[in-house]
């Protein structure tokens, strides 16, 4: 029998953050660095004053559209996808502004997928795979199978989890 696999987009297959950042640059001339990150989300470190600017960001028609990919993402989730029953999981309806656009972009990055694979939904307690890959603990929280944390800048002092440090190393413990 052929094991499930969900995998997360936002921070996990495609960067935001580094988008948010060079929009908070354009805007306020302020850039963050990785030690500023250590630990913390973008919107921990900003002022009060700035923090609904990166909801509204996030919000904008196209600001989905063309993250970047993390490297070897695709690749590895292409091997992966003739191993598992994959499904890319997103919990977009928090930006409902990024459905199409999330759509587009996993059609350009990962033509190999059907859209069938494609679960973008509003809470991630509905996903009961084998295995998932999320950046964020409280996507496990419900979660019955094998939680596999992507590591970020925002989690790193998060104990207690299998964790994967990028797809090379996603590919070595899941091919």
């Amino acid at each position: 029998m052929q094991l499930s696999l969900a995998i997360d987009m936002d921070e996990t297959i495609a960067d935001p953050i580094k988008k948010a950042r060079a929009w908070y640059y354009r805007d306020f001339g302020k850039t963050f660095t990785t030690e500023e990150l250590h630990g913390k989300t973008l919107s921990d470190i900003l002022p009060e004053k700035h923090k609904a600017k990166i909801k509204e960001y996030l919000n904008t028609p196209g600001f989905f559209r063309d993250l970047e990919i993390f490297p070897n993402a695709a690749e590895v989730i292409r091997e992966l996808n003739k191993k598992y029953k994959l499904y890319i999981v997103s919990a977009a309806m928090e930006f409902p502004t990024s459905l199409k656009d999330k759509y587009d972009w996993l059609q350009e990055h990962f033509p190999f997928l059907e859209w069938r694979q494609y679960c973008l939904c509003g809470d991630k307690s509905i996903v009961q795979t084998d295995i998932m890959i999320d950046d964020l603990i409280r996507n496990f929280s419900n979660f019955k199978g094998r939680p596999l944390l992507y590591h970020g800048h925002h989690n790193v002092h998060v104990e207690g989890y299998e964790r994967i440090m990028d797809w090379e190393d996603a590919a070595k413990k899941l091919l």
